[in-house]
């Protein structure tokens, strides 16, 4: 399944997006460090997860000829710079099953502000669902002291997020 990662985004990332097109700012260099602020389940710990996922999101980010227009919100020559839009960041991650704590950066994403504006909805979509998973699997494997069984592709949100998720668990 083909997820079109162009459009993982809210539309406050495309309107930011435009605005550095049109005052020529795109390109200024910039960093960015996606964290969390506090553990989830009151645990002490997360599992970090999500990464691979991530990098399937740089090499396959691009916007389609299918993608919709923009209706008066977007200008067309911005649209047209779209369609043949590359990214240009380079990402620095934790590796996935690394124990992870709040306010310590998981992604270091750098590159032009544009590039990393329109990747930050997706990259925060992508690690934060996943290492919520990873991290209650680890506390449930650790409560058990048992193998357990991973059975959540059944209540899953979608095909793509329980396949990622079940991959999380695991």
């Amino acid at each position: 399944m083909k997820i079109d990662y162009a459009l993982l985004t809210d539309l406050y990332q495309l309107t930011m997006a435009q605005g550095y097109w049109e005052t020529g700012q795109g390109d200024t260099q910039a960093c960015f460090h996606m964290y969390f602020r506090d553990y989830p389940f009151k645990g002490g710990y997360a599992i970090a997860c999500g990464m691979a996922q991530l990098a399937d999101l740089v090499d396959e980010f691009s916007f389609s000829d299918d993608a919709p227009g923009g209706g008066k919100l977007f200008k067309p020559e911005f649209l047209d710079y779209l369609r043949t839009f590359e990214l240009r960041v380079d990402i620095d991650a934790v590796l996935e099953g690394t124990v992870v704590f709040p306010h310590e950066p998981l992604v270091r994403v750098t590159g032009p502000i544009m590039d990393c504006q329109l990747i930050e909805t997706a990259l925060l979509n992508c690690v934060n669902f996943e290492t919520l998973i990873a991290t209650k699997a680890a506390r449930v494997c650790l409560a058990a002291q048992a193998p357990v069984a991973e059975f959540g592709l059944r209540r899953a949100q979608g095909a793509g997020g329980g396949l990622w998720a079940s991959r999380a668990a695991v």
